[in-house]
């Protein structure tokens, strides 16, 4: 039975503020369409942070922002330490990003979303001082299994004898960039297939986290804000989910050891990237993608598609909306 002690609580974010948070993804993602395959990537981005940032006004929480857009994108608005919501109801943690997949968007490529996570006041890591994280994530049965200080061809053998099925029938997603050359190689080696990410490896950790996904671990460098927002789904997937900080330099590994994070090749769990279950992930897609569909638009009306993922309850949700178009004009 699930505890429903938190859940109740208006000190903690519940279910109903998981589903105001919809309405904000769903309008950034809408205000994004104009630009998709435009190659305007700021102006996607912008219209989504307007439009994301209009919506939080209205919704019953006191917000505080430990990942924004201002230290990734130089954005005036949605920065780290901003305070979102109408000032009522629970404390809380929260990380946006209105359109991960900005380049994804201008391309009129795959898997673009709209995302908000959620978590109690305090719990959030704030990474923000060391740009780059090192990633593993897989679903439940990579727990107390994979190790990301293990080599990446006996992880996948884990992994491979804890799901029961060969190891070439393993995929791992990575993001496809220079520093992966090697990793990539060694999947292959190792005997697994992979799918090469253009970006987006947010949803790339969300879908190897899911039941019955297409893809097994997502594995590799990428955004440190992006490891925290995947660790607020991977609570409500029972997923596993490591990260270890990758300065870029000797100046920002100095940052981030002054910021007091672990930046010499230590070890982050799931619990040191966000604390405890009370976890909520909202994404609306942008562009078709594995975990929703993208903002489609026939005539009177807009569609949307979103997933609401809960640590307290372990659910996922899917959410399709109809909005008139009228509305939106």
């Amino acid at each position: 039975m699930v505890s429903l002690t938190s859940d109740m609580s208006p000190l903690h974010p519940d279910r109903n503020l998981a589903l105001e948070l919809v309405r904000a993804t769903e309008a950034a993602a809408i205000r994004a369409v104009p630009f998709i395959g435009r190659g305007a990537k700021e102006a996607a981005d912008g219209a989504a942070v307007d439009a994301m940032r209009a919506f939080f006004s209205t919704v019953n929480f006191d917000g505080t922002i430990v990942i924004g857009e201002g230290e990734k994108d130089n954005a005036p608005m949605l920065y780290n330490g901003e305070r979102v919501g109408n000032g009522k109801g629970p404390q809380c943690d929260v990380a946006v990003d209105p359109i991960d997949g900005t380049s994804l968007t201008a391309a009129g490529r795959q898997n673009a979303l709209s995302v908000i996570a959620v978590s109690d006041h305090g719990s959030m890591l704030d990474a923000s001082s060391v740009f780059y994280m090192d990633k593993l994530v897989t679903g439940p049965a990579g727990v107390g299994v994979v190790d990301i200080r293990l080599p990446i061809g006996e992880n996948i053998r884990l992994l491979a004898k804890a799901l029961g099925k060969p190891v070439d029938e393993i995929v791992v997603s990575v993001l496809n960039r220079p520093r992966h050359e090697q990793l990539i190689a060694d999947i292959r080696e190792a005997g697994a297939g992979t799918r090469l990410m253009s970006d987006g490896d947010v949803a790339g950790g969300i879908n190897a986290a899911r039941h019955n996904a297409r893809t097994d671990m997502c594995v590799g460098i990428g955004g440190s804000p992006e490891g925290i927002v995947t660790a607020c789904a991977i609570k409500a997937l029972g997923g596993h989910i490591q990260g270890v900080l990758a300065p870029r330099d000797d100046a920002e590994r100095e940052k981030g050891r002054d910021a007091g994070l672990k930046v010499d090749g230590e070890v982050y769990e799931a619990d040191d990237l966000v604390k405890g279950k009370n976890t909520i992930f909202v994404a609306t897609g942008v562009t078709d993608g594995q975990l929703v569909q993208g903002v489609r638009r026939d005539g009177d009306f807009i569609y949307t598609e979103s997933v609401v993922l809960r640590g307290a309850s372990g659910t996922l949700r899917r959410i399709s909306s109809e909005h008139l178009t009228s509305k939106w004009l």
